[in-house]
């Protein structure tokens, strides 16, 4: 085992195409889940950005290692934990007046991603695998975790596709009043259809409703294609 991780930590081509490969892989699987829930920031996103990530740290390895340039080979690799900063500020939305911040878990996966990257670059394997494990555990698990604690409020995460954007505000406006909707935002429609829109909502279950019933309720909606309840 030993043999192998040090062969792996040498700088070649075949390390290269393996750093690579592999910086691909970490970053598909924390984008896949983010994808799942719908987000703007999805599998390709994160690949990008761990690939890239990989790849500007390798630069600084191929500088020293191979063309024997006096310098410190990490100085370029530096500056994309705060350049990937103004990536994830993209991602966060600030919405209803100022209330309301959405992104902030989806910027915070792209910051780590670019971190995995690095160390997949570096390789570093173990840290980039272990914190791919955690970040992949961390989204799905605790997501799940906090729908059956909004359950336990009477509460519950749904998803409403609707016909057009012109709907959605009207669509908010009525999930607040008759809903007590909270946490708000619209997303890419999961069906794919344009010009749909999705918007996700934690919505309010009175406590002699159901969801099935409180879901067949938003489907009498105008506009409304569908819904579903989000796990």
């Amino acid at each position: 085992m030993e043999a192998i991780m040090s062969y792996l930590r040498e700088f070649h081509v075949w390390t290269v195409v393996i750093r690579v490969v592999l910086a691909a892989l970490a970053g598909a699987l924390v984008g896949f889940e983010r994808s799942a829930h719908g987000r703007a920031a999805g599998i390709r996103t994160h690949m990008t950005v761990s690939v890239g990530a990989a790849l500007t740290v390798m630069i600084g390895l191929f500088a020293v290692n191979t063309l024997g340039v006096s310098s410190d080979p990490l100085r370029v690799a530096a500056q994309v934990v705060s350049g990937v900063g103004f990536l994830g500020a993209g991602t966060i939305l600030l919405r209803h007046g100022g209330s309301q911040i959405q992104g902030l878990t989806t910027a915070a996966g792209l910051w780590t991603v670019a971190t995995i990257g690095l160390a997949m670059g570096l390789g570093f394997y173990e840290g980039a695998l272990m914190a791919t494990f955690m970040v992949v555990l961390t989204l799905s698990l605790i997501s799940r975790l906090e729908f059956f604690m909004n359950r336990k409020r009477q509460r519950a995460s749904v998803y409403v596709e609707v016909q057009n954007v012109e709907l959605v505000r009207p669509m908010l406006e009525k999930l607040k009043a008759d809903f007590g909707a909270i946490e708000t935002q619209v997303t890419p429609p999961r069906s794919g259809t344009p010009p749909h829109v999705g918007v996700e909502a934690l919505i309010r279950i009175p406590p002699k409703s159901s969801m099935e019933g409180e879901l067949a309720r938003i489907e009498t909606m105008e506009g409304v294609i569908f819904t579903l309840l989000n796990h």
